[in-house]
């Protein structure tokens, strides 16, 4: 199955990165290690190794340079089962680096080099008017807030618009908030955007950390009456450490998650526990053990460092 075959077919939209590790008080250069991760990139990943393949097409769009480490990426995703038939590659651009630094705690700093990045033009590449096509009839689209974030006003347009053909032709549009301010300048900005792409959405994860940063403190109450207001029929509030919130059909369940015997990185903790919960809703699971699901993947993945565990360690 492949995303020109759409059935079954979940577009994740998004970039992915170069990403540099430093471990606390360590400068040398041999302390680096890279990888390739984002947010979405993650998601993909955990997604692909989750969903049945015989029923679901994992698919990523974005775009890449035509240099060495694209190449790379692109190769390492296709080894992930991930299909890259909407993977853009793009000659005068280059993807973007950002560096982790991890303190003794597993809490960590971002520092990013991604002004200019291939995947902040996508909709600008020659191939992009046939996957907007694609999209706007897409059974599934998977987005994050970096997603919308990285792209101009008028290409951030655009694709809402393709969101909006998918959802009328009966497409399912998933929407992790993940909120950078530092991507989109100015709150309000992020937070007219938001409000139409939740409109469109049928399930939003959401980091209460991320709610409280773009729209102030809130009670667990005021933020799922924010979101249900908008549509969005299906709703899971993540806070770190804490039992998660699950809300569909106006039932609000609280789903406890297993103690985590270390802790070593927090990086992906949220994409993975999104990734897990998606793929148990695709498998037909009730939202509460797909919460239970995304939990025990968040868990397995903050114990290990980078963003993408090694298949091996992924929880049976």
């Amino acid at each position: 199955m492949d995303a020109n075959n759409n059935a079954g077919t979940v577009f994740v939209i998004g970039e992915c990165m170069i990403e540099l590790q430093r471990a606390q008080g360590d400068s040398t250069a041999q302390a680096m290690d890279y990888r390739f991760g984002g947010d979405t990139l993650n998601a993909a990943v955990y997604l692909a190794r989750l969903a049945d393949a015989s029923r679901h097409c994992i698919a990523y769009v974005t775009a890449l340079g035509t240099d060495g480490l694209s190449d790379d990426m692109a190769a390492s995703w296709q080894a992930e089962g991930i299909d890259t038939s909407c993977v853009q590659r793009l000659a005068d651009k280059l993807p973007g680096m950002y560096l982790i630094e991890t303190d003794a705690d597993g809490e960590r700093r971002f520092h990013y080099w991604r002004g200019d990045s291939a995947a902040r033009h996508w909709l600008r590449g020659a191939q992009a008017p046939a996957i907007l096509a694609q999209l706007a009839q897409a059974p599934y689209v998977y987005l994050s807030g970096i997603s919308l974030a990285i792209l101009s006003p008028g290409d951030r347009d655009l694709l809402l618009a393709t969101l909006a053909q998918c959802k009328a032709n009966g497409g399912q549009i998933v929407f992790d908030n993940n909120y950078r301010p530092r991507l989109w300048g100015e709150a309000q900005v992020a937070a007219e955007v938001y409000h139409r792409v939740l409109q469109l959405s049928s399930l939003a994860l959401l980091t209460l950390d991320d709610e409280e940063a773009l729209y102030g403190p809130a009670s667990i109450e005021q933020v799922i009456a924010r979101t249900s207001a908008l549509g969005v029929a299906e709703i899971v509030l993540k806070r770190g450490g804490q039992p998660c919130i699950v809300w569909r059909d106006g039932v609000v369940e609280e789903v406890a998650a297993p103690p985590v015997a270390r802790v070593v990185d927090t990086t992906a903790a949220g994409d993975s526990f999104g990734a897990a919960y998606f793929a148990a809703r695709l498998a037909g699971q009730p939202p509460v053990d797909a919460a239970r699901a995304g939990h025990r993947l968040a868990g397995c993945v903050i114990g290990h460092r980078g963003a993408i565990i090694a298949r091996a360690l992924m929880p049976s």
